[in-house]
């Protein structure tokens, strides 16, 4: 059992830690402090239920319908294209109004969370994660459970650590300067994982 947990936890951490839109969405939002608990507990929360459902054998629905897979990869492609060029956009004019504590730019709770949504559910490499490699190495634990426990857990400490550290360097990271620079890593990494799924769809 404890074996099991352990390796859920080490396995999805090592998967979830890579940094992709989510995490650099999480980050940027956590920065500027702009429900950034919130978008985290959706990140969490969908983690939860797609780890558990892949283990209950989604995963051999999802192989059963590569179109479905192929219509994700081109919107996740288009969607993350869009949020690249608005934050280099964001990064070549500056925005002195966006401070850690919020401002004139400052969107709702529901904008936010349709956003997170969006990212995590147009990432092809999300459901690769949850439902296929995560399940396949969880069938071969002796304790099915505990290792979506201990993936599940890994989810929780991973954006919890996201939000809570985003948050408390917010006031260093909250210059102009710092948000130019800001905004141009989490364009050019958004581009960047954009163009990796449209070439892995060609």
């Amino acid at each position: 059992m404890i074996e099991s947990y352990l390796t859920g936890l080490v396995v999805c951490g090592g998967i979830i830690v890579a940094i992709g839109a989510q995490n650099a969405y999480v980050l940027s939002q956590a920065i500027r402090r702009e429900h950034h608990w919130w978008s985290a507990g959706l990140c969490m929360t969908s983690d939860v239920i797609l780890f558990t459902l892949g283990m209950f054998g989604v995963s051999a629905a999802l192989m059963a319908m590569p179109q479905a897979m192929k219509v994700l990869r081109w919107l996740g492609v288009a969607f993350l294209g869009w949020l690249a060029l608005q934050a280099l956009v964001r990064a070549g004019r500056g925005r002195e109004a966006l401070q850690a504590e919020g401002g004139l730019g400052r969107r709702s709770v529901k904008g936010v969370l349709f956003t997170t949504l969006a990212v995590t559910l147009f990432n092809p490499q999300v459901y690769l994660d949850t439902l296929l490699l995560i399940p396949s190495i969880g069938a071969q634990q002796d304790d099915a459970t505990s290792f979506v426990a201990g993936a599940s857990s890994a989810s929780v400490l991973w954006f919890s650590g996201l939000a809570w550290f985003g948050s408390t360097l917010a006031p260093v990271l909250s210059k102009p300067s710092a948000w130019r620079v800001i905004d141009g890593l989490i364009g050019l990494m958004m581009a960047a994982i954009a163009l990796q799924l449209a070439i892995g769809g060609l």
